[in-house]
């Protein structure tokens, strides 16, 4: 971990006064997220804050699933779950489910029942918003608040037998139905669902709700700091209540951060959900997605979000990022560590006249300029070879130093060409350029001194074509998750993903492994895609090379 990450902060500040105080000898923390989705960049702070903290402090950081409501989970989440964390670089302690804690949660429900603290309550979700006011008018007792300690036990063991529908009565706790705080006013702490469990199976059709659970299962872990973003905030009277209630002389501390916001950014699971039911994206992992799985196949580096989330920092205040900070993330470590290769993404055809029919040799370009260990990677170099189509033009402006009739250019790596003529089409389209190269300027340099404005990389006659997705920003409105639904679909652009089918890359390129990752020479950053196969290898574009964001 670095340094950087584990600096202080005001959460760090915090535990430093309670150790130095005594109230804790130890830190224990934990990342506990649902098991219903796939993971966001936004939970990649809260990854990062849990873990660096534990470590920071020579504690143990669990990952505990919170899995509480069977209807929306799944083990296709937990194993997407698990799978990001160890990519981000991380380690947890132990693994648990909040599932595991059913037996000890429903015990305190019944602690609560005979302490006169819980009762079932027949009301219907509709009438209990209704009854629980607003945040100028408080809220009014149920008819069956004052229902008895036996009563309220055989009601609860009925619903837990099955005997009731769902929906058709809960658990509440008692609290006060005059607090300013809404989630003091009686929540509700357990709801029938007649549904399986992916852990427990069908052993119940009663399911604690996330408030109950959460601060439960963290006492019974022996969670110390029990680390949240800020809208848990108003949650944290009643976090302190159920501990208190139930009895652990040590209850966690719940310290709250700013979430994650970023702009031109989905993060809201529904909406996300709907760019994947709706085929907006091609599914969860689509490289335009915000989703960890989905940088990863895009090329991010894992050390590139854990920089990003640095420079973030941890603050209690509400902000928002710019998108391009993390693409700066992206390109420095990319450029620290990506090696280079030469490839073509729309090529044209170059005939040099002058160079043996038949002849090719071999060109050697090192794989990356600050790492000599990487070595050199060899190009095969012939009569026929081929050029970016951006680097060609009949007519150029000045200033424009790549190949155009009449000028001499560097073909990188390997000799000094000149453009003699050019073929087009009927649509003006350039078809055929013509060369003729020095044969005295091999590797790139001249014997006479002369001197060539532009340098262009090329694709060799053994090129292998490739297919190559270049991704950009699914939206151009700051906040796309403000979008109302009905304009939402027409926001999401539609050139975010341009996809080329003819590019040429290199023979060593295109064998490489899905998530391999290079910098095309003079393009941008690329990785190798799953759907990559050695017949048809598949690139999708990381980022681009160069941004107008100034890192601050």
């Amino acid at each position: 971990m670095s340094e950087n990450m584990l600096a202080s902060n005001f959460i760090h500040d915090f535990i430093d006064e309670d150790l130095a105080a005594g109230v804790n000898t130890r830190v224990q923390t934990r990342f506990p997220p649902e098991p219903n989705g796939y993971l966001h960049i936004g939970h990649a702070k809260a990854i990062c804050i849990d873990f660096a903290t534990a470590e920071k402090y020579g504690g143990v950081c669990n990952l505990r699933l919170d899995d509480t409501n069977p209807s929306k989970e799944d083990v296709e989440y937990v194993e997407s779950i698990m799978e990001d964390i160890k990519w981000l670089g991380f380690k947890w302690e132990h693994v648990y489910y909040a599932s595991e804690y059913f037996d000890f949660i429903y015990e305190c429900a019944l602690k609560l029942i005979d302490a006169g603290k819980a009762y079932v309550d027949d009301l219907s979700a509709d009438e209990i918003r209704e009854y629980r006011g607003t945040l100028t008018e408080p809220g009014r007792n149920s008819p069956y608040r004052e229902r008895s300690v036996e009563e309220n036990r055989d009601l609860f063991r009925r619903m837990t037998e099955g005997e009731f529908a769902d929906g058709e009565r809960v658990l509440r706790a008692k609290i006060d139905m005059a607090s300013p705080n809404l989630n003091m006013r009686d929540p509700v702490i357990y709801r029938i669902m007649h549904v399986s469990h992916h852990q427990t199976g069908d052993k119940w059709c009663v399911y604690p709700m996330y408030d109950f659970a959460h601060p439960l299962s963290d006492a019974k872990e022996g969670v110390t700091y029990s680390l949240c973003s800020l809208e848990f905030e108003n949650h944290r009277p009643l976090y302190d209540w159920f501990i208190r209630e139930i009895g652990f002389k040590e209850p966690p501390r719940q310290i709250e951060f700013a979430r994650l916001n970023i702009n031109r950014c989905i993060t809201s699971k529904r909406k996300n959900i709907r760019l994947v039911k709706d085929h907006l994206v091609s599914g969860w992992d689509d490289p335009r997605m915000a989703t960890l799985c989905g940088m990863r196949r895009r090329g991010y580096p894992a050390k590139a979000l854990r920089a990003f989330i640095e420079r973030v920092g941890v603050a209690k205040a509400y902000s928002v990022v710019d998108y391009g900070l993390l693409e700066a993330c992206v390109r420095d470590e990319l450029n620290a560590s990506a090696p280079r290769t030469m490839a073509v993404i729309d090529p044209v055809k170059v005939v040099i006249e002058n160079y043996p029919e038949g002849k090719t040799e071999t060109i050697e370009v090192e794989r990356h300029p600050d790492h000599p260990e990487m070595g050199k990677e060899t190009f095969t170099f012939g009569r026929e070879i081929y050029i970016d189509r951006a680097d060609f033009m009949k007519d150029p402006p000045k200033k424009y130093f790549r190949l155009y009739p009449g000028n001499e250019v560097r073909l990188k790596g390997a000799y000094f060409a000149t453009c003699t003529s050019f073929e087009g089409d009927e649509n003006g389209n350039v078809t055929l350029i013509r060369c003729t190269y020095d044969p005295a300027t091999k590797g790139g340099d001249a014997p006479d001194g002369r001197k060539v404005k532009g340098t262009i990389h090329w694709a060799g006659p053994d090129a292998v074509k490739a297919e190559v997705r270049l991704y950009s920003q699914l939206f151009d409105v700051e906040d796309p998750a403000s979008v109302p639904d009905e304009e939402f679909e027409a926001a999401v652009r539609k050139d975010s993903l341009v996809v080329v089918g003819n590019a040429l890359v290199s023979p060593a390129a295109a064998a490489a492994k899905p998530g391999d990752a290079f910098q095309f020479i003079r393009t941008g950053y690329f990785c190798v895609d799953p759907d990559s196969a050695p017949e048809k290898p598949v690139f999708n574009r990381t980022v681009e090379l160069n941004s107008g964001y100034k890192v601050k």
